[in-house]
């Protein structure tokens, strides 16, 4: 007789969450829970104006005046949810911005990728093609992902203000061996170069 039970009892179990699944899906209308990936950088429930730009669609209007400031007005993209200043839930605001298109922002705004391949020991100092990208909390208009020409900062597998400190720790130590050995032997043509290694540097 308990052999009988138990694969009722079962039965009974499986029902109970094939019921709970159909239940599920009808209540959610059958539509995907996947997470947009831009949700990842949307604080949750803070203020609308604070959102980063992936986070927000906003009417732009490129005939503003440049360097002028001028508002948009933005929605806030699925899944994100913010506040207004009294912290009551908020889909529609208003951004206050600087009319100025995504390239023509400071250098602080947004980060370009670095090359390896160029070398700045040439003359004229070579460029190379960087592709920049516009940090997150910053708004402009425009597209946020642009080419720009930077001068190379890499020398022989060095970023240039580190060589420029090799060289210098190198030129400085090659010039106090030369003047020790001078001064050893000949005190006149010590200080003769040392006069010379001063105006070099800019200080006699």
């Amino acid at each position: 007789m308990a052999s009988r039970v138990r694969p009722l009892r079962g039965l009974r179990s499986l029902g109970r969450v094939l019921l709970f699944l159909s239940q599920f899906c009808i209540l959610s209308g059958g539509e995907s829970t996947e997470i947009p990936p831009y949700v990842m950088k949307c604080p949750s429930n803070g203020l609308c104006s604070r959102l980063p730009a992936d986070c927000i669609d906003c009417t732009t209007n490129f005939s503003c005046i440049y360097g002028k400031p001028v508002t948009f007005d933005c929605t806030v993209k699925p899944s994100v949810t913010c506040v207004d200043q009294d912290f009551k839930s908020q889909k529609n605001f208003i951004i206050n911005m600087t009319c100025r298109f995504c390239w023509q922002l400071p250098e602080t705004d947004y980060e370009c990728s670095n090359s390896t391949s160029c070398m700045t020991v040439s003359c004229p100092r070579q460029r190379y093609t960087a592709n920049c990208t516009v940090r997150d909390h910053v708004h402009c208009l425009g597209n946020r992902t642009f080419p720009k020409m930077l001068y190379c900062n890499w020398t022989g597998g060095y970023k240039w203000s580190t060589a420029l400190a090799l060289s210098l720790q190198v030129w400085v130590g090659g010039h106090v061996q030369l003047t020790v050995g001078l001064h050893r032997d000949h005190p006149e043509k010590s200080r003769v170069l040392n006069y010379m290694a001063l105006l070099q540097m800019g200080v006699a």
